[in-house]
């Protein structure tokens, strides 16, 4: 494999720095599934797999709650944009991973890395500030019950989810802005599957100061800030249901927490692995499931945990199929 490819229809400038030629990058190679040179039919098979069902199952959300009228509800309208964060969230990284099996050669060039960066970071902070969000929505309707529908009224919650979007494009359009000033004259290897922030850093031959800087800053804006967010919402949620007296009430309560305390957990504990690594680093292997499991697995979950344990979507979801085989059994009877 090259170790300094020249991206399509592009040839490395040169550039005189101190007497000395010193080559400009224009394309990233990936080193995160570069010792698995045998296996990358068997890991095209599976990751194509894994979008096949990211891709289905979020779509299926999607159209559920466009189909079922009992979800019309400020819940279902967070969870569909969810939904659609996935799609879009999933869609920056595995088809470029796909590329690259069936290529056999994991590199991008500079502008795809640069474009790729901008709309992951754009839909993960997107998706942090969506999950608080969420959480006030199941607190409002846990703990202010009789205002609910005022507190989440479509003057609220239509805001709420466009400010997730600015959010993380904020954000994203920050770190993108200064990562296109860094200079990278040196080695174009990157121990990752896809461009970020971090990795982009390590490689830097310019000062890295302010990148460094912002890249903390955003690390408590954008990722601290939506979690603590979160644990205060469920902070009081479970102080309120644990005041209801009878069993049956606070299992139906908490029932509707379930799902989405679910995919927080999941979604923030992959982020904090994979962006609050130790200072020595993960081995290579190690650093690529982690990111496998943070930007690929972690968005076909999510519609999985919504359909197996809210109550309302596994219902319309058999409403649906019924649907379906009584149109089947009219037409055999036809």
């Amino acid at each position: 494999m090259l170790l300094l490819a020249i991206s399509s229809g592009q040839i490395p400038m040169e550039t005189q720095e101190d007497g000395n030629q010193t080559l400009e990058v224009t394309e990233f190679l990936f080193l995160g599934f570069s010792q698995a040179l045998h296996g990358q039919s068997f890991l095209f098979l599976l990751f194509l797999l894994i979008y096949l069902i990211t891709i289905v199952g979020n779509l299926a959300i999607l159209a559920l709650i466009q189909m079922d009228p009992r979800l019309y509800s400020p819940m279902y309208f967070f969870l569909s944009h969810l939904s659609f964060l996935d799609l879009c969230y999933s869609s920056v990284t595995v088809p470029q991973i796909l590329v690259n099996f069936l290529h056999q050669r994991n590199a991008i060039s500079y502008n795809q890395c640069m474009a790729q960066m901008f709309f992951l970071l754009t839909f993960a902070g997107s998706e942090c500030a969506l999950l608080a969000a969420m959480a006030y929505d199941r607190y409002a309707a846990i703990c202010q019950p009789l205002r609910y529908s005022i507190l989440m009224s479509s003057q609220v919650r239509v805001p709420l989810a466009l400010a997730s979007w600015v959010w993380g494009l904020l954000d994203s359009a920050i770190h993108t802005s200064l990562a296109t000033k860094l200079s990278f004259c040196g080695s174009n290897r990157i121990n990752h599957i896809f461009c970020d922030v971090p990795q982009l850093l390590r490689i830097a031959c310019s000062d890295t100061y302010v990148n460094e800087m912002v890249l903390h800053l955003a690390s408590i804006f954008v990722g601290i800030s939506p979690f603590l967010m979160v644990v205060v919402s469920y902070v009081f949620i479970l102080s309120a249901i644990l005041r209801i007296r009878s069993n049956s009430g606070r299992r139906k309560a908490f029932s509707t927490c379930t799902a989405h305390l679910t995919v927080v957990v999941i979604y923030f504990g992959m982020a904090n692995v994979n962006y609050n690594r130790p200072k020595s680093g993960y081995s290579l292997e190690v650093d690529t499931l982690i990111s496998t499991l943070y930007c690929v697995v972690a968005p076909m979950m999510n519609p999985i945990i919504y359909s197996l344990r809210n109550k309302e979507v596994k219902e319309a979801l058999q409403k649906i199929w019924v649907r379906g085989q009584n149109k089947g059994s009219m037409f055999d009877h036809k």
